[in-house]
């Protein structure tokens, strides 16, 4: 995870909640931002570009939601699993938890689980992180 120290996980609730229905995967968090960034919701966190915007950029909400994913993170805590999904434009979504994805992706971390629907399963296979030989 580009050498920084290991990040803690929290199942998410909705979830947990309904097992039958959600699966764990490890997803590529590059790839699945550039995806994201087709989302008609990327534009509160993402740049014209598809950078990640900087605190004073994100809206008062999104900027509260940003320093609790850091400040958990600093302390040693877990964080969140964000719940993914694929869009009616084929683009994945995030149902919950992107501040958790981008936070870690602004910290260099290539890779991290989430949970996604387990009828999406074929649709993320693209998004699954293999690591270098695999």
């Amino acid at each position: 995870m580009c050498g920084i120290k290991s990040v803690k996980f929290n199942d998410n609730q909705a979830a947990t909640s309904q097992p039958d229905r959600f699966v764990e995967i490890y997803i590529d968090i590059k790839k699945v931002i550039e995806s994201w960034r087709l989302s008609v919701f990327s534009f509160e966190w993402l740049t014209h570009d598809g950078h990640i915007k900087s605190p004073e950029d994100l809206s008062y909400k999104d900027q509260q939601r940003r320093q609790n994913v850091m400040s958990l993170y600093n302390a040693g805590e877990a964080v969140m699993k964000p719940v993914l999904g694929i869009g009616v434009m084929d683009n994945v979504e995030v149902g919950s938890g992107r501040e958790v994805l981008l936070c870690l992706a602004e910290l260099g971390v290539e890779t991290m689980p989430v949970h996604i629907p387990k009828t999406n399963i074929k649709d993320f296979e693209k998004f699954i992180f293999m690591q270098e030989g695999e």
